[in-house]
């Protein structure tokens, strides 16, 4: 069993960190403002350290799940940092979903610690984490990935290695870019159904029989339909960040993303007017209040 060091136990890394204790291996986490999720993982026999370099410097393998880019740095970087305390030839993994240009400069910095960074962003829920069954989009050095990979196997159902460094979270952006812009696309399809004196669900039914139907449809009309937000648990918050991010990749790479452009201002829009913790379903409200104007 592996030595693991774990950085952000909310709710996808309490829910990671649960399941590789149960799978028997031990790991160290790092004292955080939130309590409970820690205090969980050290009464089920967890380590508790007091900053980032003093989990790298307990561990073989260091997995962080943060937020944000920003977030993943200020771990990484800095007299108490990840990159601070390496152990030689240890394996530094990222499973948010982070900007690949940041990713890139990171990797060359534990590089030069001597160790090695993967990105291997997630796919699916914390249920769905608990019990080892994520799908994880992994990429950077081969023999790396091969070296981790019986532990990525514990946490996920399906493991991909799919190229150079940064290539999981790019792979990952263009996703829920993709995903983002048909929720919000379903989501306004119901408020105009409201407009137009259209059922909802007989809008569903017509259009879930034909090749428009998708998991994403459905999990909108869990809640435009069903009144069921939990169906796609993943914060509009969060869903602009991620969009923000497939933007920003965009003008890195110095091109022009107009689809985005509609999804990133319905979400802003609607994580500036305090809608921010509702679910990306709930989006169906946003649309339909600004139809009533």
């Amino acid at each position: 069993m592996s030595e693991v060091g774990f950085i952000g136990l909310g709710l996808m890394g309490d829910a990671m960190v649960q399941c590789l204790q149960k799978c028997g291996h031990a790991l160290t986490v790092m004292a955080n403002t939130s309590r409970t999720n820690v205090e969980a993982a050290v009464a089920r026999g967890a380590t508790e350290v007091g900053n980032a370099r003093e989990v790298a410097a307990a561990s073989d393998i260091v997995m962080l799940c943060m937020g944000t880019s920003d977030q993943v740095e200020s771990r990484m970087n800095g007299a108490d940092g990840v990159i601070a305390g390496l152990r030689p030839g240890a394996v530094v993994i990222d499973f948010g979903t982070s900007l690949p240009a940041s990713t890139r400069d990171l990797g060359e910095a534990v590089a030069a610690a001597g160790g090695t960074y993967l990105d291997a962003p997630l796919g699916r829920t914390p249920a769905h984490a608990i019990d080892g069954l994520l799908n994880i989009m992994c990429s950077g050095d081969k023999a790396a990935f091969d070296k981790v990979k019986p532990v990525l196997d514990d946490l996920g159902e399906n493991v991909f290695h799919l190229g150079p460094l940064g290539s999981g979270h790019t792979i990952k952006l263009i996703n829920n870019f993709f995903g983002m812009t048909v929720a919000n696309a379903m989501a306004e399809a119901f408020a105009m159904a409201d407009v137009q004196g259209v059922d909802r669900k007989a809008l569903y039914d017509v259009m879930s029989a034909g090749p428009l139907h998708s998991g994403m449809m459905d999990f909108v009309k869990g809640y435009g339909v069903d009144g069921d937000p939990a169906q796609l648990a993943f914060a509009i918050k969060n869903a602009a960040k991620d969009v923000g991010y497939y933007a920003q990749m965009a003008k890195d790479a110095e091109v022009e993303t107009i689809m985005s452009r509609s999804t990133l201002e319905a979400l802003q829009t609607a994580r500036d007017a305090g809608r921010g913790d509702d679910m990306v379903s709930q989006m169906v409200d946003f649309y339909a209040d600004r139809f009533k104007g």
